[in-house]
């Protein structure tokens, strides 16, 4: 395949071209980013394939994803700055770091894998749905390996309970005309990202999906039906049929990276019984007239639903402490350099 791309073939859109003045053009020309290093970015653009360092007052504020749209230099391969995105997906970091980190952006679609067996995790694909929500990107729910399991038509059913407006794709992620289920979001300059856990296949989807073996994909271990982890970089491809996919690794932790995540999107029945509560500020536990509590009693709210949804409120509500602190810091710091600035212009003014 060609590494010469049109910026109409990469994804360009004219809104980006609306924040753009001539001497940007000028100054430096767009390029899309293929992956991110230590070292800087890999890129495309209608030159061709290249790189380019971040200079760290840039990066310190963007958090460059694959995906994103740049504006380069034109001889010094540096980057000028970010161009406006029209979506990004974000989490906090893992561990106890409080850092929010990008993992994707521009995405038309967000392609959430899991596998037709022991992988298969409700309360962690809610948690895929809220991201994917969060980050106004079209969720497709795909589960792989149903060649291998026996009653495809169950997990499909448990999916689908998830959210009923998210399509729900099961497939043998080796299989082309399994494959080609997907093609409805894969379409010429459209963009999707898989994300998952390790082990579920996504690496092997992608695969198919691209055309070519571009990730080193391993076998199922036998003692608990998950694959072996291969992707290590989040890294852009192009397709056979014009789209371009995102692959990720699998997350060892996903925490929620925004302060009000649309949860409403994933939870919809449980904020329908909330609105029947008969306190507005109901904790949703042991509250006199709560109508979740009752729904979970009497079997019409599933009860791990509703646990899954207070866990995400609670990281929601951390998330929001953190950034209040962040910008706390950030004003503090702010004052204690100006501070600076006046005694030091005091001091040579004697």
């Amino acid at each position: 395949m060609s590494l010469m791309f049109s910026l109409h073939q990469l994804g360009w859109r004219p809104e980006y071209a609306q924040h753009l003045t001539l001497d940007d053009f000028e100054a430096g020309y767009p390029a899309r980013v293929a992956a991110v290093h230590r070292g800087g970015l890999d890129l495309l653009s209608s030159r061709g394939p290249g790189s380019a360092v971040v200079p760290r007052h840039v990066e310190a504020d963007a958090g460059i994803a694959a995906g994103d749209w740049v504006l380069v230099e034109h001889e010094a391969d540096r980057v000028i700055r970010l161009l406006d995105r029209q979506s990004l997906l974000v989490r906090m970091a893992a561990g106890a770091d409080h850092r929010r980190q990008s993992i994707a952006a521009n995405l038309d679609a967000l392609f959430i894998v899991t596998s037709c067996n022991d992988d298969f995790n409700a309360s962690r694909l809610e948690r895929y749905l809220a991201l994917a929500f969060d980050a106004s990107v079209t969720p497709v729910l795909v589960l792989t390996k149903a060649d291998l399991c026996a009653d495809v038509g169950g997990y499909v059913s448990l999916a689908e309970r998830l959210a009923p407006s998210v399509p729900v794709v099961a497939l043998d992620a080796t299989h082309p005309e399994s494959v080609e289920q997907l093609s409805p979001w894969l379409s010429p300059g459209k963009t999707v990202a898989f994300v998952g856990s390790s082990g579920v296949g996504k690496s092997t989807l992608a695969n198919s999906v691209i055309g070519d073996v571009v990730q080193r994909t391993r076998d199922i271990r036998e003692d608990d039906a998950r694959g072996r982890h291969t992707t290590t970089a989040r890294e852009m491809f192009a397709t056979a049929s014009g789209a371009w996919v995102i692959d990720t690794p699998g997350m060892r932790e996903l925490r929620l990276g925004t302060a009000a995540p649309d949860l409403g999107a994933v939870f919809d029945d449980v904020e329908q019984y909330a609105m029947q509560c008969r306190f507005r500020d109901c904790l949703h536990e042991d509250d006199a007239g709560c109508a979740v509590a009752r729904a979970v009693a009497e079997g019409a709210l599933d009860a791990r639903r509703l646990e899954n949804y207070r866990k995400l409120q609670r990281e929601a509500a951390h998330v929001q402490r953190s950034v209040r602190e962040e910008r706390e810091h950030g004003r503090q710091f702010g004052k204690l350099v100006r501070e600076a600035v006046r005694t030091k212009r005091k001091r040579l003014e004697r």
